[in-house]
């Protein structure tokens, strides 16, 4: 089959709408389900993006895609008490497969922006995997293979119309692609860069020289995501998943500002006090994950306040003050952060290393760049200068 036709494009009005190949066949099967022309950038996106990972990593990746650009990316080590309980992953009565942890990891770093994501996955589905997604609200997987045993649980999803695609894991595209933009075609070769080597950390402008393996591994790991990632974007990643994505923003510090963010609530999720708060038992996830949202930011009376509080809680939390999160997050290290592109200005590296950034990679080449060294200097942080551009439109 070189051809799939598709109920509509980015909307309804816009048909009629297909996927094709204009040589071969395609290389991915609908197992399960109807996924639209949305479904299919992610999905396709997203298989790239964990498939990079792979390579780059030697673990099963996995991605969580929405709107076409990631909402979390992350290799299969093994998850902590911790982030089992901030992630909401099932108790299976053993410790989640590789690729299973692999998937908690990508969906649960950032829940609000991963609900009703597009999953991709580097490897055979497995059934520990389908578990971990069975419970939450997802539009569909593409993966190289499903289990039996998994395929089941999936296809169970939706009332049986989740989606389930198949892709070849052998397929290469052909080196140049083309789309159309207001009936001008555009052409250009693909972006077959490989992000795999440690080539990446030669060019170090810094005082902080060292770049420990679990580092590289991150820098890698947020490189390869921003790929992926619309334009301008930044990427922070703490061992082996990304925690906080900026996608899409016009302004660099924007970005470093968003991702900062996403990254900062992902750390305070893991305070004693958001651990115990006394959730209601009839409270569904997707309320309960706004619910946390709300509490760890500037917008907690929203859910504490009398006559709201007891829609969420049993009893009234008492709200996590300025200095307790101040504190909290002066706690946080260790991170590594990508860049698409130049940071233009110090500014990006002071809002990173206040969600704990000690290592960052980006091209370099901005003619401020001695005052975004001068600045990585003043914290200790150790920056490489890639060289590479990774803008993705």
């Amino acid at each position: 089959m070189n051809e799939l036709p598709l109920k509509y494009g980015c909307n309804p009005n816009q048909q009629p709408a297909r996927l094709y190949v204009e040589t071969g066949e395609l290389p991915v099967e609908v197992l399960n389900g109807r996924p639209g022309y949305i479904n299919f950038l992610d999905a396709l996106n997203g298989w790239q993006l964990v498939r990079e990972l792979r390579e780059a990593t030697g673990l099963p990746a996995a991605a969580s895609f929405k709107h076409v650009s990631p909402a979390g990316a992350a290799v299969g080590l093994p998850l902590t008490e911790t982030l089992r309980r901030i992630y909401f992953t099932p108790d299976l009565g053993h410790e989640l497969s590789p690729l299973a942890s692999a998937y908690a990891r990508a969906r649960g770093a950032d829940r609000m922006s991963s609900f009703g994501d597009f999953i991709a996955l580097s490897d055979v589905c497995d059934l520990d995997t389908a578990l971990v997604i069975k419970p939450e609200v997802s539009d569909g997987v593409i993966a190289p293979g499903f289990t039996p045993e998994a395929l089941e649980v999936l296809r169970a999803k939706r009332k049986g119309t989740y989606n389930i695609l198949q892709i070849d894991p052998d397929y290469r595209p052909t080196p140049i692609e083309r789309k159309e933009v207001f009936g001008i075609t555009f052409e250009q070769g693909r972006n077959e860069i490989s992000l795999c080597s440690d080539e990446l950390f030669t060019n170090v402008p810094t005082k902080a020289q060292e770049f420990p393996a679990e580092a590289r591994r991150d820098l890698k790991i947020a490189l390869i995501t921003l790929k992926y990632t619309q334009s301008n974007s930044v990427c922070y990643v703490c061992n082996g998943q990304a925690i906080g994505i900026g996608a899409g923003q016009q302004s660099r510090i924007h970005c470093t500002r968003l991702a900062g963010q996403k990254a900062d609530n992902w750390w305070l999720r893991q305070h004693p006090d958001v651990l115990a708060l006394p959730f209601r038992e009839d409270i569904r996830r997707a309320d309960r994950d706004n619910t946390i949202d709300l509490y760890i930011g500037e917008d907690a009376e929203d859910v504490l306040r009398e006559g709201a509080w007891q829609q969420f809680f049993t009893s009234r939390p008492a709200q996590l003050t300025p200095e307790a999160r101040r504190t909290w997050l002066s706690r946080l290290s260790g991170v590594s952060l990508g860049s698409d592109a130049f940071f233009p200005f110090g500014d990006n590296v002071e809002r990173a290393r206040r969600s704990g950034v000690d290592y960052i990679a980006q091209a370099g080449g901005s003619v401020r760049d001695d005052n975004v060294i001068e600045t990585c200097d003043k914290y200790g942080i150790a920056m490489t200068f890639t060289g590479i551009r990774l803008f993705h439109h």
